[in-house]
């Protein structure tokens, strides 16, 4: 699943808010590095974690699942393995997010299937804080 410039240049652009899968609140962790990375850029980032719900990540109020978001996301950015993704995906089918972005590394054909299939747009294996600045899309 190739996706070109422009298609990831259209998602990035439309979605104002994020849910994201697998957050960490430990610094060293990537998905803690790309939240911070997308507050800054003027995202809405909500982290999902069971570990974090309840408890404030880099000023947000984490919750334990894409069940429990506070309200609609456009975007469900997924740091879990493949194995994994595919009941994210289903969730963020379930939820009526626009995009299923799974992280570099999060492989999964069915997942990327099943979220297609529903009319989310999806990308596999890329990293929005990668993309965002060699797309010239940064804000700072």
């Amino acid at each position: 699943m190739i996706l070109h410039d422009a298609e990831i240049r259209e998602i990035l652009t439309s979605v104002h808010s994020i849910a994201l899968v697998g957050a960490s609140d430990n610094p060293a962790r990537p998905s803690y590095g790309v939240m911070a990375y997308l507050l800054s850029q003027g995202y809405e980032v909500i982290p999902v974690s069971p570990k974090l719900a309840g408890k404030t990540v880099l000023g947000q109020q984490a919750v334990a699942s894409l069940k429990d978001l506070p309200h609609k996301v456009d975007m469900v950015d997924v740091f879990r393995n493949a194995e994994a993704a595919y009941g994210v995906a289903k969730e963020a089918v379930e939820i009526g997010a626009k995009v299923l972005w799974l992280q570099i590394g999060v492989i999964n054909e069915h997942a990327a299937i099943l979220a297609k299939d529903a009319g989310l747009k999806v990308v596999m294996d890329r990293c929005p804080k990668i993309d965002i600045p060699r797309l010239g899309l940064s804000k700072a």
